[in-house]
């Protein structure tokens, strides 16, 4: 339809008055760039699709709790990135089947077992042993990390410990067994180092690799971890390495020596627009991570160090010695260095520029700095990898976890105390990329917020089965005050919840803001004492499912909920519950439904009437019974809510909270006892005289006067006499304010209990009563009086002074 004349114009400027909205740069994801150390906009080189590589295992050994943080985390950031940002995501996993780990385990396993099928005599085993032991304790000498050290010796002693108890053991079989087991350790890196270089079938290293790698993807489906949508093996890589490393080599980056290729540190570094250590500069000059990183076999070669043209130079292509794997190559046979792996295989499936590169904290250096110097030095310009991520380390109860400190607790091992979605929420409920402990106590905060969600779930599952109905007129009604309040908190947790996304998808904070929204519902319930607003509590459920489920944390969507063909547990339920059988659903509720209806009635009437053998049997019924059936009824006012439960689920949950609990009992009883025994020691320390206090301290004093007073430090040399005298001066005071009344009895038929002393006489009892040192007493009993007068007559019969009444 044509314009008359000046309406175009009049529109034009309407238009331009128009205020439009401005996306606020707390509404665009950000991630943390560990190559910047900030968060910056996320922007991926092509639009909408996102190519990340992620570091892989070394699969050598079974996968541990740390490898869950890094797997865990990332898998939650894909799929935030996917499913609610939106972005087409291409994830790219490295599997490292070739490391001298992997050798040297192999060869190991290999030598032992073929040293067991040879049925070695008694005597020879103990030889071979002591032999073992004998090379395992140069090592531990010369060893300079010192958790490595305690790590050693504590193998050390585990030996020697089975040579003495098989000494005094008859049976010859059983003896050799747990010889063997318990030696193993030293065992097989003495095989190792007499035979190691007579292993020349490939099979050995690749059955141990492909072992590890399905044990690994195992662990990953147990943890609901998504699987990557390419795989890349270094074994399959071979050409796309050798040509890389080739390429580096004609670009004047790297340098042959006897078979072995290494990268050029210092020419890197001098060239315009290239560093080194952009990650971690301030570990470059590290040269134990710089030879660890080179793997465990180089550290054996003696000649490695002198073929390098600078000590921070590092391995790409590496030459075979006897009894390790090779390939062929322009350079002789041999093998990838760990960090051209990665290069190599990224490069060939994402091209010349990552996007995503993530991995473990631990890696930055040197692994993911050398990626990065040699990536960018092949492909000619720099960023190689726009955006890197690092998971934050995982500690054991504060302690670090290490498989090379054999301290790790395995996946495996946690799965059987926790289910994934437990460990799940742990990782949900810190920053991924900061720190975390795992522990009872971190846990038991995980295990609180599932129980948070469960309850949630069920019980908003059985208000919408009892009332809510899509033909029913009376499910929309109009909002009151609190449903307006609800409404208002439903639609702030979703504008809270999207902010903490994009604050490099903070997951802690959106936990807390949707455990509020919970509670928003669940004071609507409470307050509310007439039938609910089922829709506005089918809509909450519906976005608690949606985030959990987004996150990894939840079962399938319930698109239809309140509906009868849906999962009434907002996909927060339990393996196995009943109401996933609709069917059966249908007709199992009306007969709970009932159940629960006389129940309360019978309930009223035992009140009223005051029959307790009736109220205890309804409890009975709650607790007992239906419980085990899938059955949870909860008393709220005016009615009981019926929530089903699968029994599993239920009795894994009662099982946790009693080892959570003896758990937390023993580890009380244990600072206890702790606590009991330094205020012993101090106590001890308090009553020995001055003179021979400083006696005892053998580590701090070497000589002494006649008084008992140290004149020299443990180092010899003279000490500062007059703090010394200072404090042998406040050893004495302190020594005569805690000794007993010395002209008192302390042995009788009268007791004091505030003081725990017996008298002969009540005279001698009453003149105690009046001493300093019992007046102390009772003023430190203020707070923690163990004793009531009533107890304190019962002992004695003498209450002779007014006791404290118990807290």
């Amino acid at each position: 339809m044509p314009f008359h004349n000046g309406e175009a114009d009049e529109i034009t400027c309407a238009m331009e008055s128009l205020s439009l909205p401005v996306i606020k740069p707390r509404s665009c994801l950000k991630l943390y760039n560990s190559l910047t150390r900030k968060k910056e906009i996320f922007i991926p080189r092509h639009g909408n699709q996102v190519n990340w590589y992620i570091c892989g295992p070394t699969v050598y050994d079974a996968a541990h709790m740390g490898h869950a943080r890094s797997y865990i985390s990332f898998d939650i950031l894909r799929r935030v990135l996917q499913h609610y940002f939106g972005y087409d995501v291409l994830f790219v996993m490295n599997v490292t089947d070739i490391d001298d780990k992997i050798i040297v385990r192999a060869r190991q396993r290999h030598l032992f077992q073929n040293y067991l099928d040879s049925a070695p005599s008694v005597e020879k085993m103990m030889r071979d042993v002591k032999s073992a032991l004998e090379m395992y304790k140069k090592k531990y000498e010369t060893e300079p990390n010192v958790d490595k050290k305690a790590m050693l010796l504590g193998q050390i002693k585990k030996v020697e410990t089975a040579i003495q108890q098989a000494k005094n053991d008859s049976d010859k079989e059983e003896y050799c067994k747990n010889l063997a087991n318990n030696a193993s350790e030293v065992l097989s890196q003495w095989l190792d180092s007499m035979l190691g270089n007579t292993i020349t079938d490939h099979s050995i290293f690749d059955s141990l690799a492909r072992h590890f790698e399905q044990d690994f993807d195992l662990d990953m489906a147990a943890l609901n971890v998504l699987p990557p949508d390419v795989v890349t093996r270094v074994s399959e890589y071979i050409p796309e390495v050798v040509a890389f490393v080739d390429g580096l080599v004609k670009r004047g980056f790297a340098y042959e020596v006897q078979g072995s290729v290494y990268f050029d540190t210092v020419t890197f570094g001098r060239t315009d627009g290239h560093r080194y250590g952009r990650l971690l500069p301030e570990a470059v000059q590290d040269t134990s991570l710089l030879v660890e990183g080179e793997g465990e076999l180089s550290l054996r070669d003696e000649n490695q160090a002198r073929q390098k043209r600078f000590s921070g130079d590092f391995a790409l292509w590496k030459a075979s010695k006897p009894g390790e794997p090779a390939w062929p190559s322009p350079w002789g046979p041999g093998r990838p260095g760990w960090h051209i792996e990665c290069s190599a295989m990224a490069s060939a499936i994402c091209g010349e520029q990552l996007d995503v590169h993530a991995g473990g904290f631990d890696l930055k250096f040197p692994h993911h700095d050398n990626e990065l110097a040699q990536s960018e030095a092949y492909h000619g310009h720099a960023p190689w990898v726009r955006y890197f991520l690092h998971a934050g380390t995982l500690r054991i109860q504060g302690l670090k976890m290490s498989k090379s400190l054999k301290n790790f607790v395995t996946i495996k091992q946690a799965l059987q105390q926790y289910t994934s979605r437990q460990i799940r929420l742990l990782f949900l409920m810190h920053n991924w990329a900061e720190p975390l402990d795992y522990s009872p106590q971190t846990m038991e905060r995980a295990l609180h917020f599932e129980r948070i969600c469960q309850q949630f779930s069920r019980t908003v599952a059985h208000y919408l089965r009892r009332y809510f109905s899509r033909g029913k007129a009376g499910s929309y009604a109009k909002l009151t005050a609190d449903e307006l309040r609800l409404l208002q908190a439903l639609q702030t947790c979703k504008q809270a919840v999207h902010d903490a996304l994009c604050d490099s998808v903070d997951t802690r904070t959106a936990l807390e803001h949707i455990r509020e929204l919970i509670g928003h519902v669940n004071v609507y319930l409470d307050s509310s004492a007439a039938v609910p607003n089922c829709l506005l509590l089918r809509n909450s459920a519906i976005y608690v499912n949606h985030m959990l489920k987004l996150f990894g944390a939840a079962g399938s969507d319930a698109d239809e909920i309140g509906s009868r063909t849906i999962d009434y547990s907002c996909g927060f339920g339990d393996k196995g519950d009943v109401s996933s059988d609709c069917a059966d659903e249908s007709l199992l509720m009306p007969c709970l439904n009932a159940l629960a209806d006389f129940r309360e009635v019978v309930r009223s009437e035992a009140k009223i009437h005051g029959v307790q053998a009736l109220l205890k049997e309804c409890d009975r019924i709650r607790d007992e019974i239906l419980p085990n059936m899938g059955v949870l009824l909860e008393d709220r006012k005016g009615h009981t809510v019926v929530k089903l439960v699968d029994p599993e689920t239920l009795a894994r949950e009662r099982e946790q909270k009693v080892r959570l609990e003896k758990e937390r009992l023993a580890e009380k009883e244990k600072k206890e006892a702790q606590s009991a025994a330094k205020k012993a020691e101090k106590e001890r320390l308090q009553r020995m005289p001055a003179s021979e206090l400083f006696r005892q301290q053998v580590d701090k004093y070497s000589e002494f006067d006649e008084r008992g007073i140290p004149t020299h430090g443990a180092d010899g040399e003279l000490l500062n006499m007059d703090q010394i005298h200072d404090e042998f001066e406040k050893n004495k005071k302190e020594v005569k304010r805690i000794t007993p009344d010395p002209d008192l009895p302390g042995e009788g038929q009268y007791p004091c209990i505030g003081c725990d002393r017996h008298f002969t006489s009540q005279s001698v009892l009453l003149e105690h009563c009046r001493s300093k040192a019992h007046k102390r007493r009772m003023k430190e009993l203020k707070f923690s009086t163990k004793y009531t007068q009533k107890e304190a007559e019962a002992a004695g019969g003498l209450g002779t002074y007014t006791a404290l009444n118990k807290k």
